[in-house]
């Protein structure tokens, strides 16, 4: 396998999110209802699709807390009857589908998504970055989880990377986030080489902020790694919608999907290779 040009995923590949980010939603949650469901199930949405974006996974996960309490249903269901690549709009749609109308209201009038968003970006945050980032006064003082995230990347894999191909980035971070994880991690680039929650709209598995680094990188062959089966799924679309080049989808094994099982996953998704680390890539890619 050869790319001239790598993309990378931040959450679960460049950096451990698994006490950051997914402790925040779940807590996020607990703060405003009481109840939350397990750091492990948040799984759950992400392999229904559509979920890049942690604060409507943190929507979600409300919404289904709520709707169990009116009539219950296990987690796992709740996530399966997702449609594929459904999202935030699917988990509406089942809660509409399992509830009756009076009580679909009363969910909705108690699902406070600005509410979950607000103690999110407090919990991952912290009272001061929530400040600066923010601009306001975060809703209770905490430290933040961000600043508990293991770095993956290992500087020797990021300078091979390089010095054998063109890298960028393309997350489902806003902008200011993933200069923070950026800069933790060493990754210095340009403007151009990224894409973040705030420069695209369609977000993963929608092909175009791919498609458009390949062409800003002139490349003729990409890898992209991430972590979700949207990652692997988003190089899999690029590839129906821009065949003159080559998009390899490579699954890393530091996320949410592990083991043989997530491997598995990332196979049927389409992924052209499963690596257990980001720090696997170089040897893949370039024998080094």
């Amino acid at each position: 396998m050869h790319a001239d040009a790598v993309v990378l995923d931040i959450d679960g590949v460049l950096l451990d999110v698994a006490d950051s980010y997914r402790r925040a939603v779940v807590e996020s949650v607990e703060r405003l209802y009481g109840r939350t469901i397990d750091r492990e199930d948040v799984q759950l949405f992400k392999d229904a699709g559509g979920f890049n974006n942690d604060w409507d996974v943190t929507y979600a996960a409300a919404l289904y807390v709520l709707v169990d309490e009116y009539e219950p249903i296990d987690l796992a269901t709740f996530a399966d009857r997702i449609e594929s690549g459904g999202g935030l709009s699917g988990a509406e749609s089942v809660a509409a589908d399992h509830l009756t109308a009076s009580d679909l209201a009363a969910v909705r009038d108690e699902w406070d998504r600005d509410g979950l968003r607000d103690a999110f970006q407090a919990l991952y945050l912290g009272s001061d970055l929530y400040r600066e980032l923010e601009g306001g006064e975060p809703p209770f003082e905490t430290d933040g989880y961000i600043h508990d995230e293991p770095i993956i990347v290992e500087s020797e894999t990021l300078d091979a990377l390089e010095a054998n191909a063109a890298v960028g980035v393309l997350t489902g971070r806003p902008a200011a986030e993933a200069d923070i994880a950026l800069e933790r991690v060493g990754l210095d680039l340009p403007q151009e080489h990224r894409f973040t929650m705030d420069d695209w709209e369609e977000g993963k598995p929608h092909p175009n902020a791919l498609t458009t680094l390949a062409e800003r990188f002139n490349a003729d062959s990409v890898a992209f790694a991430g972590d979700t089966l949207d990652d692997v799924k988003t190089a899999v679309n690029a590839s129906e919608v821009d065949p003159e080049r080559t998009y390899h989808g490579i699954g890393v094994l530091t996320g949410g999907l592990t083991g043989e099982s997530g491997r598995r996953a990332y196979e049927s998704a389409g992924a052209a290779a499963v690596v257990d680390s980001v720090n696997d890539l170089p040897e893949l890619l370039f024998g080094e």
